[in-house]
């Protein structure tokens, strides 16, 4: 961007006593176009923690690039123009947290600073800012991401959502011989697990899990002994660390605020005094006399803040907190409430889903029965034209047998004249009486597969009553209406929940006694879960050791694997180093 003069910036924008400013939250981009010339850091400060409805702002701080570019905080006792600012229009800077919580889940009261937190957090550790290992870092992504999209839903998951996203850092991705969609699957079986778990409380998993990594909340400056040896010194939350220069996990010396008596800088020698008067001072060099500045300035907040979490709250910390435990308890009703109306509305999605089912088993037995009635009726009818037809053929051959009867009885009335004509006719009388006899046969024949044909057609017609009465039976015992509504969930349900649909008794404000309870339950479920999150960090580190590149491998990869066969870990490293007496860290700070 290029430079301009502020004055004459602020008089083309319309107005010769203010000037405009963005700041960049880790979430948001803030533009304040009439900010007054004579504001002091801690008014522009204020401004943006009133916008964003921050009050936790002990925590955070406006960095900024200055003219010679090194990163720098506003200071709030200066006006904002009179400090190494570049003159640039508008005057920008970032929104970040400047010191940490020593324990995030007890310090971090509002929801926004802990979002801050998680948002800053994340975005370190993609960054390659702080180390986190691989296997952790999948178990974090699997946080963010019921962070950003709630409940996992196999019904709308949609593979390869979560490949397209910035989830783990580049060094975790080079070092594996691991497609985006085997990361993917990996970080979905711990993203299921998540179920139930609101946003603040998967950020809160997220920190729970973060400041436990050996860099979390570190700020690295690079120092010299007074044998020249290039070191690092850390400003954390608890006191300084020195790390030698190829390892910023495994602090060598450290110095809780708790045995720091008072910190002091000239030019750029900086000089820690130890609470214990027999033991010398701890002294080193900066590179640069504006570290030093910075250096002091981290130590002077980072103890101000340990000394304040060791004392009683005060009025506002507690009003705070108060707040704080009544919207939890608010949002604990709310998600209680919104998961029973979802549990109503599957259960009706359920039901509709079965009757319809149903309607649609009635409607194939109606189908069948009304085809069985079809058949039964055609079946009928056929019958019927039989029956018709055999009768009819019967009266036909009745008809016949008594013309040919009445013929051979004219033949017997006849006279023979000869002896020829008679054995004729007695022929012709033979040939006739076979003919009445086998007419006769068939008469009675056709008689009894008449008599057999109504037998069926009054079975048909049997057979036709009861298909239809099973119709009408089917028909009166299931009636469905497909058009099936949903009940209104939310007008109801919000007044039927009882307390012990909600979770049992709730916080009461200023229940001190019940709140200690519930926290350490908490403690106990945090314990359990944390064995078992360990258990499943060391099934994937085993899973994915296979597909590894070993040449990929980084400088921290081999430190912190080096630092796990050994047992150690962020807090054992802190308590080892100090477990050792001040003077002697100073000397051997100094041997180093």
């Amino acid at each position: 961007m290029p430079f301009v003069n502020m004055k004459k910036a602020a008089q083309a924008s319309g107005s010769s006593k203010s000037f405009a400013v963005k700041v960049t939250t880790m979430d948001a981009e803030l533009d304040f176009t009439t900010v007054e010339h004579k504001a002091t850091g801690k008014d522009l400060f204020e401004l943006v923690c009133r916008t964003i409805g921050l009050r936790e702002t002990w925590y955070f701080g406006l960095q900024y690039v200055d003219t010679k570019g090194y990163i720098a905080w506003l200071k709030f006792d200066k006006k904002v123009l009179d400090q190494d600012i570049p003159k640039e229009y508008p005057v920008q800077f970032l929104f970040l947290a400047k010191f940490y919580a020593e324990d995030a889940s007890e310090e971090l009261i509002q929801e926004i600073t802990q979002h801050l937190f998680f948002l800053q957090v994340k975005q370190s550790i993609l960054n390659m800012d702080i180390y986190c290992p691989p296997e952790a870092s999948v178990l974090l992504a699997s946080y963010a991401v019921q962070a950003k999209y709630g409940d996992y839903d196999p019904s709308s998951y949609k593979p390869g959502i979560l490949a397209s996203e910035d989830l783990l850092p580049q060094r975790v991705i080079d070092q594996y011989h691991m497609t985006a969609e085997m990361w993917e699957e990996r970080i979905k079986e711990w993203y299921a697990d998540h179920r139930g778990m609101s946003r603040d409380e998967a950020e809160m998993e997220y920190l729970k899990i973060a400041q436990d990594l050996e860099m979390y909340g570190v700020n690295y400056f690079q120092i010299k002994n007074k044998r020249n040896t290039d070191l690092w010194l850390g400003v954390d939350a608890s006191g300084l660390n020195v790390y030698e220069r190829d390892n910023k996990l495994t602090p060598k010396i450290t110095f809780p605020w708790s045995e720091v008596k008072n910190i002091s800088f000239k030019d750029k020698k900086f000089t820690i005094k130890p609470l214990d008067k027999k033991t010398s001072d701890f002294v080193f060099t900066a590179p640069k006399l504006r570290i030093n500045k910075l250096v002091l300035e981290l130590c002077v907040g980072n103890h101000e803040l340990f000394m304040r979490r060791r004392r009683p709250d005060s009025m506002e910390i507690q009003q705070m907190k108060t707040h704080a435990r009544e919207e939890k308890v608010r949002r604990q009703q709310d998600r209680a409430r919104l998961a029973k109306e979802k549990q109503l509305k599957e259960e009706a999605i359920r039901e509709k889903e079965d009757m319809e089912r149903k309607y649609l088993l009635l409607q194939d037995d109606v189908r069948k029965a009304q085809e069985e009635l079809k058949r039964s009726q055609e079946t009928t009818e056929l019958l019927a034209e039989k029956a018709d037809l055999a009768e009819a053929e019967a009266n036909l051959l009745n008809q016949k047998t008594c013309e040919t009867e009445a013929e051979i009885q004219r033949f017997k009335m006849s006279a023979v004249k000869t002896e020829e004509e008679r054995m004729l006719m007695e022929y012709r009388a033979r040939e006739a009486e076979m003919i009445a006899t086998k007419l006769l046969e068939d008469s009675e024949r056709r008689a009894k597969e008449a008599e057999q044909l109504k037998v069926d057609l009054l079975q048909s017609r049997m057979a036709e009553k009861m298909a239809k009465e099973r119709l009408m039976e089917i028909t009166r015992s299931n009636v469905y209406q497909p058009s099936y509504q949903l009940p209104e969930l939310t007008s109801d349900i919000t007044t039927d929940l009882t307390e012990a649909e909600l979770g049992g008794d709730l916080f009461g404000v200023g229940d001190m006694d019940q709140l200690s309870l519930e926290i350490e339950k908490e403690r106990v479920e945090y314990m359990e879960k944390s064995k078992h999150l360990q258990d499943q960090l060391r099934e994937l580190k085993t899973e994915i050791e296979v597909l590894k590149v070993e040449e990929n491998e980084t400088d921290y990869d081999r430190l912190h694997e080096d630092g796990i066969q050994r047992g150690d870990s962020k807090y054992s490293t802190l308590r080892q180093a100090k477990a050792n007496t001040t003077s002697s860290r100073v000397a051997f700070f100094e041997q180093l």
